[in-house]
């Protein structure tokens, strides 16, 4: 093969001088210079080939072709082919038959690479200068002048032209295969699509079929997700032109043979190509420092040019290299976790649904992994030792369920398993969390949280078996830590109505449906008003009532708290301001504060603006909190609430009794008032002895110095019996039901 080589780094070479005596060149030397001499003087045609039948030009003997009439010339040019020179008679069997030939070679025949010398006897039938330019002719001379020596030099001047312009030739069809082979290479995804990809190339390249096999370091093939032996630095093929046991191989398999090991590593270790007698090794790098080999099982006899044009076609497959690595990078991106190397949820969601649309789905079964309290073990040991965790626990679950089972990591610490539902079991799970977790030489005992879906039956898409296997996931932790629960319909029923109704509870927010109802606080012992508490109701567009016990939980649960709990605060602060302007100067309003709306950051903010704008006095303003939220974060409760005493607020314990309340907590807390629960009240019935509880938060509040009111009084006797306890203060329907506005106004007024 000759070739032309053009790169960034050399410029066009060109073999004109004498070659290396290499292979190359030996076996070149066998080949001929094939001269075809066309004249109708056999005279002419004896002494051409004596002048020149026993020279070399450029290490190659001369053969000839010989022919008596431009007619000859022309049966014998459509057959023959690989001819250096043409010595051509001007003037044959008419006056311009040379030159006719010399358009039917160029134009018909469409040899460009030929060399012709025209030769006459009669110099009169010259050719003009602008027919030598228009029909490509090397050289003319005149018969008298072309002495031996002159004849060798013409022939030897057109012979060089010739080789060089075969080289370019050669090369620019090399050139063009090398492009388009890399066009092929460049759309093809995946590692080992390229490497087949890459010995087909070089095969079309080199012109014949050459046995070989495309191999890398252990380290390439972690990218594509090839199993490891563990050993960073074997030699893997990862496609072959020969069957795979003819190397001692599977269909990813390491090198076995020593010999072909060595020059491979020699290949990689000076980062050529190496050209070998028996063997050739091509090397490709790229920008990752990843390093690929193909090995051919034969010696290319090659020269120079057909070196270096193997070396441009070597750099163009280290670009194509470079892309298909970026591609395996984005695609492990996009579908792999990159900590424990697990498919993540894109991917687990795409064998989900290849799973639910295939005969697999009838025995198939999903579940979510949690792992129990991951946060707490998280910040007290590092996020380092927490991700070495979460790698022990990946490389647990992979070890044990196989590559049948798809496993993922979805979430900071929960992981998904999909599979046959004869393992993807509860309790063949949760075996695995029995034995502690070696984690940076330290025994880590864990336990996990399973929730469960079956796909049998199943009729939602992927991002559904996956939502819905979550609401299990997290009826499960509701209920009990390490347990498990399986998905039910009734699940679901459960969860879209909660969605639904947060929608329909947003919707009526902002098109102002909710509205406040005040219930009055009243004095037991002289009947008159001493305030009011301020409730939220719903009234849907149908008229219907939706109880708080149903959406404040949704309110709370989708944060919609915040804004309503903000409009409940305006709202009861400028009704207080206004009824101050009728006259009630003493009346007390209280307002309920959620554990969201309290623990929020700008709280203390929204408290302020609430005052300054409604220009209600704090004294008269008492906020409700409950005996969970006192519990739940003490710190932030007593540093909140010195903040809200400094304004001048009054707080009060809103359901005290219904939880686990720490007294030493209770007494730390700057709280004035202690309000028990309708539960214990509605105990307070005729002979039936039950109101310990009441009396022991009575006594309780008066041994704390706090206010004590009592909710849901509903009869005579509960009235008395709280008096006799020492609770003054009450409200309920005893004393007036919850009432809008303009009816809170006639009541007061009636009162």
């Amino acid at each position: 093969m000759s070739a032309l080589i053009h790169s960034s780094e050399d410029d066009l070479v060109f073999l004109d001088e004498p070659e290396t005596h290499d292979v190359s060149s030996k076996s070149k030397a066998a080949q001929k210079w094939r001269i075809m001499i066309i004249d109708d003087d056999p005279d002419v045609h004896s002494a051409t080939t004596f002048a020149l039948g026993s020279l070399e030009i450029q290490h190659r003997s001369l053969s000839f072709l010989h022919a008596y009439s431009a007619s000859e010339a022309r049966d014998i040019l459509a057959h023959e082919a690989d001819i250096a020179i043409i010595l051509l008679d001007v003037v044959m069997e008419q006056e311009d038959a040379g030159l006719q030939l010399v358009s039917h070679i160029r134009k018909t025949l469409g040899l460009s690479d030929v060399r012709i010398i025209l030769r006459t006897g009669q110099p009169g039938y010259a050719p003009e200068i602008d027919a030598i330019r228009d029909y490509d002719i090397n050289d003319y001379k005149t018969k008298s002048e072309l002495t031996r020596t002159k004849l060798y030099t013409a022939v030897t001047s057109a012979i060089r032209s010739y080789e060089q312009i075969c080289a370019i030739s050669a090369s620019r069809r090399g050139l063009e295969l090398i492009i388009n082979a890399s066009t092929e290479l460049m759309a093809l995804q995946g590692l080992q699509n390229f490497a087949s990809g890459v010995l087909i190339q070089i095969v079309g390249l080199l012109g014949g079929q050459v046995d070989g096999f495309v191999c890398s370091q252990q380290t390439l093939n972690t990218i594509e997700k090839v199993p490891s032996s563990g050993n960073p630095d074997e030699l893997r093929i990862l496609a072959t032109t020969v069957s795979f046991q003819e190397w001692g191989g599977q269909a990813i398999a390491s090198v076995a043979d020593q010999q072909i090991q060595a020059h491979i590593e020699r290949a990689l270790e000076t980062r050529h190509n190496l050209y070998e007698s028996t063997c050739t090794v091509l090397y490709f790098s790229n920008v990752a420092q990843r390093e690929l080999t193909v090995y051919l099982n034969t010696g290319l006899q090659l020269n120079e040019m057909d070196k270096r044009l193997l070396e441009v076609f070597c750099s163009n497959v280290s670009v194509g290299l470079d892309n298909v690595m970026l591609t395996s990078r984005l695609h492990n991106y996009a579908f792999y976790d990159p900590l424990t190397g697990l498919s993540n949820r894109l991917k687990l969601l795409q064998t989900l649904n290849e799973t639910l649309q295939s005969p697999l789905k009838q025995d198939s079964a999903l579940s979510l992994i949690d792992i129990d309290h991951f946060a707490e073990t998280n910040d007290a040991l590092g996020h380092h030792f927490g991700d070495l965790l979460l790698c022990s626990v990946a490389q647990r679950l992979s070890r044990h369920f196989g590559n049948e089972y798809q496993i993922a990591r979805v979430g900071s610490d929960t992981f998904a398993l999909l599979g046959n539902e004869k393992m993807v079991r509860p309790d063949e799970i949760l075996a695995l969390f029995t034995t502690p977790f070696d984690v940076d030489q330290q025994d880590v005992q864990l336990s996990a949280t399973i929730g469960l879906v079956k796909l049998i039956d199943y009729e939602g898409d992927g991002s559904e078996a996956l939502k819905d296997t979550n609401i299990a996931l997290k009826r499960a932790k509701t209920h009990q830590r390490s347990s498990y629960t399986y998905f039910t319909r009734d699940m679901g029923v459960e969860i879209r109505e909660r969605v639904r109704m947060m929608h329909a509870l947003r919707g009526a927010f902002e098109s102002e449906r909710l509205f406040l109802v005040y219930q009055p606080q009243v004095d037991m012992r002289t009947g008159l008003a001493v305030g009011a508490e301020a409730l939220l109701r719903w009234k849907t567009e149908e008229g219907k009532f939706v109880p708080p016990d149903q959406f404040i939980p949704i309110a709370e649960y989708s944060g919609l708290i915040v804004d309503i709990g903000e409009w409940v605060l305006r709202s009861a602060c400028h009704e207080l301001v206004h009824l101050r302007s009728l006259g009630h100067t003493e009346f007390q309003m209280a307002i309920n504060v959620s554990q969201a709306q309290f623990s929020h950051p700008l709280f203390m903010q929204t408290l302020h603006r609430a005052l300054q704008d409604s220009k209600a006095p704090p004294a008269c303003i008492e906020l409700e909190i409950t005996e969970s939220m006192a519990m739940k974060d003490p710190e932030l409760l007593i540093k909140t609430l010195h903040q809200i005493k400094q304004l001048g607020i009054h707080v009060s314990i809103d359901d005290f009794g219904t939880g686990f309340s720490s007294l030493s907590h209770l007494q730390k807390l700057d709280v004035d008032k202690l309000k028990i629960d309708r539960a214990f009240v509605n105990e307070i019935n005729q002979g039936s002895g039950n109101a310990s509880i009441a009396k022991m938060v009575v006594q309780l509040g008066q041994s704390l110095e706090m206010a004590i009111i009592a909710e849901g009084v509903e009869t005579q006797m509960q009235a008395d019996t709280l008096l006799s306890f020492g609770c003054h203060l009450a409200q309920g329907y005893f004393y007036a039901k919850p009432m809008t506005q303009d009816d809170l106004h006639a009541w007061l007024k009636a009162k």
